[in-house]
């Protein structure tokens, strides 16, 4: 994890999340899929005005009644607690009883309107006989409110059939105006301005409008006790403005390094202007080179403080403005520059920021090898041996305070995006700067023959190990937003990466046994039918590496068509 030293902004401790639970009454409908909302009151101290699915706190009661609970075999009994405070809010809130009589039938809209709404819930169920429909409630997603607010809860979102012939009415005093609507009606008028939901239920409705009926709702979450998504977004400004973030969107484990407790202070706008901090000994300056390839831009790395002077990780191309800023950011003061691999969008502006410093820094790499292109021709003043380490250390510093202060940068060779590729630790913070190894957003291309698949995923595997080893969080790549978090985030990254990867060439093998005379124009349209049709040529570079690759595994006795 970073050295606390180095965070931007002070620590604050979040509020504690408050068990809750919510429930989404769905029905069938001759137009599709509709669930059942309701606004909160307008003088609501949480999200007041929000159309919203009934729910709220749990209760000391709820967890005493599993006895008038109807179960699954595999629902534990925090889930039946949760299941229990659902069927009472929905009751309390919008007088929709789930609940059944000792025949199975469920609850009618005589028995809601013989009971009490603000009377005992549990005792007038007892008294007429009904037991809590638990087993029909399912987990569709767990949300945890945002480590930015005041007020916290840790929420199920729980699926369920409406019972039949049973009229939903508000209380008039929480809850107003109970409607039915198709999730994606509810999105179109809420991005219309008609109809303000909160950032949980977006999402919630965006998953649920690809299924069609409530019996195809109630079949995916039946499939597991677990629920199918959980998340604690995070927020940071886009355009001035917040913007939140679950856990798969890319602006996610950048939030998590800057901001760990929640601060909306971080700008995620991509500009090619300003220095973005993101320790105080890390920070971003991402070239003005947009596009297909490159995203929004080649991130160049500067490590290091004023004490210290600063490292450039991938100076970019030779863009004089932008080789500027980073002389201009680093006060001069740069001891080393260090390019991750040879290619035109990471290595040809070593030369002349070198050239703008008055102490010369080396350009330290590794240089290309005859595989590589022309374009890609690099040779670095000096070449880093694998796990070398670079070091950056104030002036004086005594023994004991090295690791508070210093910054060091461990070298890890990870050829296979290119044969001169490597990457970065920054040991004491946990930081691993991956070039283009690993990218935010996208798969790296692997192009033959200076490119290879074999040392591509042997690379990951090296990575992995450093990954849990080191305990490194937090992966910064040379394109896109920065990816990790406190936990297993950037392990977990690796994996999903190399899984895909061989997921794609389990297509390949599979195409080239289907098709045994194809070309590779013949595999490129099964392989990548998941891939827009402009991004193909690019696709092919890398599906060549994969038809070498399982050629020297002797996956396949076809001859290359290359």
């Amino acid at each position: 994890m970073p050295r606390p030293s180095q965070q931007l902004h002070p620590a604050r401790q979040p509020a504690t999340p408050r068990a809750a639970a919510t429930v989404l009454l769905l029905r069938d409908s001759p137009a599709g899929l509709e669930v059942l909302m309701t606004r909160r009151s307008a003088k609501a101290s949480f999200v007041p005005g929000a159309f919203v699915f009934p729910g709220g706190g749990l209760d000391a009661a709820d967890v005493h009644c599993h006895d008038i609970c109807q179960r699954r075999a595999g629902q534990h009994a925090a889930a039946l607690t949760e299941a229990v405070a659902a069927i009472r809010e929905s009751f309390e809130e919008l007088g929709v009883l789930l609940a059944r009589h000792a025949d199975g039938s469920w609850a009618s809209q005589a028995d809601v309107e013989a009971m009490d709404r603000r009377g005992d819930f549990v005792a007038q169920c007892r008294a007429r006989g009904l037991t809590l429909a638990a087993s029909d409630l399912h987990v569709l997603a767990r949300w945890v409110t945002d480590r930015d607010l005041p007020k916290r809860f840790d929420v199920p979102f729980l699926v369920a059939p409406m019972p039949p012939q049973q009229q939903p009415v508000a209380d008039e005093s929480e809850q107003f105006e109970p409607v039915w609507v198709r999730p994606a009606e509810a999105l179109a008028r809420h991005q219309a301005g008609t109809f303000f939901m909160i950032f949980p239920t977006i999402r919630t409705l965006e998953h649920l409008q690809h299924l069609a009926t409530v019996e195809a709702v109630l079949q995916a979450c039946a499939k597991t006790e677990a629920p199918l998504f959980t998340s604690c977004p995070r927020a940071g400004l886009m355009g001035g403005r917040e913007a939140r973030y679950m856990e798969h969107d890319p602006p996610f484990g950048e939030l998590a390094l800057v901001c760990p407790d929640g601060q909306i202070v971080h700008p995620l706008d991509w500009q090619c202007d300003t220095p973005v901090p993101l320790l105080k000994n890390v920070w971003r300056l991402t070239a003005p080179n947009p596009g297909v390839m490159t995203g929004p831009g080649t991130n160049s790395y500067g490590v290091g403080d004023a004490s210290t002077g600063f490292v450039i990780i991938d100076p970019g191309p030779a863009d004089a403005e932008h080789l500027a800023k980073l002389w201009r950011t680093a006060g001069g003061d740069i001891r080393a520059i260090v390019c991750t691999h040879s290619h035109p969008d990471h290595s040809p502006g070593a030369a002349p920021l070198q050239a703008m410093c008055a102490n010369k820094p080396p350009i330290l790499g590794l240089p290309s090898a005859s595989t590589a292109r022309a374009a890609s021709a690099f040779t670095p003043d000096r070449a880093l041996q694998n796990n070398e380490l670079l070091t950056l250390i104030p002036k004086g510093l005594e023994a004991d305070l090295i690791h508070k202060n210093s910054h060091t940068l461990q070298v890890i060779h990870t050829p296979g995006h290119a044969a001169n590729h490597l990457c970065l630790v920054l040991l004491e913070d946990g930081l691993l700067f991956s070039g283009d190894h690993i990218l935010n957003g996208s798969t790296t291309v692997i192009d033959p023959p200076d490119g290879n698949m074999t040392n591509y995923l042997a690379s990951l595997d090296v990575l992995l190990q450093y990954c849990a080893a080191q305990q490194l969080k937090f992966i910064l790549p040379a394109h896109g937003y920065v990816m990790g978090g406190p936990g297993n985030e950037a392990q977990t990254t690796i994996t999903r990466l190399k899984t895909h990867r061989l997921q794609r060439e389990a297509k390949v093998m599979q195409a080239m046994q289907t098709q045994p005379h194809g070309s590779l124009e013949d595999w490129l349209a099964v392989v990548y039918d998941d891939v827009p049709t402009r991004m193909w040529p690019v696709a092919k570079r890398s599906l060549m590496a994969h038809v070498e690759r399982l050629q020297a595994l002797g996956g396949s006795s076809h001859d290359a068509p290359f």
